[in-house]
């Protein structure tokens, strides 16, 4: 009987330190747990998207009149058949890119102002790009509306200036006119004068020698 609760007492005491041991190893944090690996850092989205966007308006900005307007054609074809966001902001960013034969800055500002109308709809790179750009066209518009003032106050200033010329020679020309005729009548009254007196010493021979 004493063995029978001897084999109790130490089946119970096996079992418990059994859950215990179980216990503490559900406590303890693993080996992974105690070091935990750093989530490996996800893609920004973004960064891709203006890689693109920068990389057509670097090859905007080299190649040939004809690539450069299959590359503008091209952005305005994926603009015009899926007018998504970013083929819109491309299109415009394409206008805007100078120095080439397709470049509009109007009509780069006026989609950029449309697309900034909705920030929400961008990526936050893509507002920072886009700002930049109006920012930059609307600059460009107001130093060619300043060039276009000054060439055509220029143009006034060479018209007048034309002008007073053109009205110097006709006053020269019609000066020398009358000049010409103010001779010619004096030269025609010297004429008959000499006339005149040959007539008389014509018809009076005699009083030649006096």
């Amino acid at each position: 009987m004493r063995r029978s609760r001897f084999s109790l007492v130490s089946r119970a005491a096996a079992i418990g330190c059994a859950v215990a041991i179980l216990c503490g190893c559900s406590l303890m944090p693993s080996s992974a747990q105690r070091t935990p690996t750093a989530p490996a850092p996800s893609a920004d989205p973004s960064l891709g998207q203006m890689s693109s966007y920068l990389d057509m308006m670097e090859r905007l900005s080299r190649t040939t009149p004809a690539e450069q307007a299959e590359i503008v054609q091209t952005a305005k074809d994926a603009a015009d058949l899926t007018p998504t966001t970013s083929n819109r902001l491309r299109y415009a960013l394409a206008l805007a890119t100078p120095g080439h034969g397709k470049t509009d800055e109007e009509g780069a500002r006026q989609m950029l102002t449309q697309l900034l109308a909705t920030p929400e709809t961008m990526l936050p790179a893509e507002r920072a790009l886009a700002w930049i750009c109006l920012k930059d066209v609307d600059q460009r518009l107001i130093l060619q509306a300043e060039n276009q003032r000054l060439q055509a106050a220029t143009s006034q200033q060479d018209r007048d200036r034309m002008a007073a010329t053109n009205r110097r020679l006709q006053a020269e020309i019609e000066e020398n006119a009358r000049l010409r005729k103010q001779l010619a009548e004096a030269q025609a009254k010297l004429d008959e004068i000499t006339r005149i007196e040959r007539a008389i010493i014509e018809r009076n021979p005699g009083n030649g020698g006096h």
